[in-house]
């Protein structure tokens, strides 16, 4: 028996293989490639390649029974409906996540993740139909640690997470941090470029001068905005966008952040590293298709959690 698709408006835009292989999670990509060699799966009654885009309209035949026993699990989670809406259109809503809260699933299995929550309140507003087969699955565009907090974008369809991917990769989105610093900076704004090699099993990452095999090139520009007699408040620019960057690079020139356990000191003052994703903005250089209305727009966290104690004791000193 062939199963038919036809591509809806929120699919559209997504390859031919991702589309698939979250529409059926059994479909491996190995799967997926053969039957494309052996024409199992056709587009518009032609052959197909995995990179193929899909647009709205599109007709996909798959004659693949034997492996589609898909069925979309209900949405019904029993979590926080609170969430912090800095901006929503219909392509997409631009969040403040608070720390704490991670992003996704992780190796503490909570339920309580911020792409859940995103996913409960469009349900609740009847944007997202968690029975619906095929139906695209809001999605997170970036993310940042759990116990940093800050701008996240969440996706309504699948042509703003391919749009918002892009643009990220050509850096067309820009993304400043706050933070707090150990001592004072020996110069007032820098650009650090170094390496970084990332330890899953200990979720860590290691800093290095050299390059190695396994580690990446990093580039960290900040600004210091304020000094007190042994902090600094420094605002980040992210030029490169790996684990743990900003912690992991400025603990290793000697200024980590505070409430860092992990690359720096423990605080009892700081329950979260002092981090965060504060201000966005849309320097869009090339066409955005439909986000195009966004260039130029800029976001900005109001209510950072640890600026009011450092200008509290700023102010304490003088």
């Amino acid at each position: 028996m062939m199963k038919e698709i036809v591509i809806n408006s929120n699919d559209s835009g997504q390859r031919l293989d991702r589309f698939l292989s979250k529409s059926f999670p059994e479909l491996t990509q190995g799967i997926i490639r053969s039957a494309l060699r052996k024409n199992r799966i056709k587009l518009n009654g032609k052959r197909v390649r995995a990179e193929q885009y899909l647009q709205e309209g599109d007709t996909l035949r798959l004659y693949l029974d034997e492996y589609l026993t898909y069925k979309r699990e209900l949405f019904s989670y029993n979590i926080p409906r609170e969430l912090n809406i800095i901006y929503e259109d219909n392509n997409l809503i631009i969040l403040d996540k608070p720390p704490g809260l991670p992003v996704h699933e992780d190796n503490e299995n909570s339920l309580d993740t911020l792409i859940n929550r995103v996913l409960q309140y469009l349900t609740d507003k009847g944007e997202f139909r968690p029975e619906a087969e095929f139906s695209f699955r809001p999605s997170l565009c970036n993310r940042i640690d759990r116990n940093t907090g800050g701008i996240v974008i969440a996706a309504k369809n699948a042509e703003t997470l391919r749009i918002i991917a892009e643009k990220l990769k050509a850096r067309e989105l820009t993304k400043l941090y706050l933070c707090l610093v150990h001592g004072k900076l020996p110069k007032k704004s820098d650009t650090l470029t170094a390496f970084l090699q990332k330890f899953p099993a200990q979720n860590r990452v290691k800093i290095t001068h050299k390059k190695t095999p396994a580690s990446k090139s990093i580039q960290t520009a900040y600004r210091v905005l304020h000094e007190q007699e042994n902090i600094s408040l420094l605002e980040v620019n992210l030029l490169t966008g790996r684990t743990h960057q900003i912690r992991a690079h400025l603990a290793f020139i000697g200024h980590s952040l505070l409430g860092d356990g992990k690359y720096g000191k423990p605080s009892k003052t700081y329950r979260f590293q002092a981090l965060y994703s504060y201000k966005l903005r849309f320097d869009f250089a090339t066409s955005a298709g439909i986000l195009d209305y966004l260039k130029g727009e800029e976001f900005e966290v109001k209510n950072v959690w640890f600026l009011e104690k450092f200008y509290d004791e700023k102010n304490a000193e003088q």
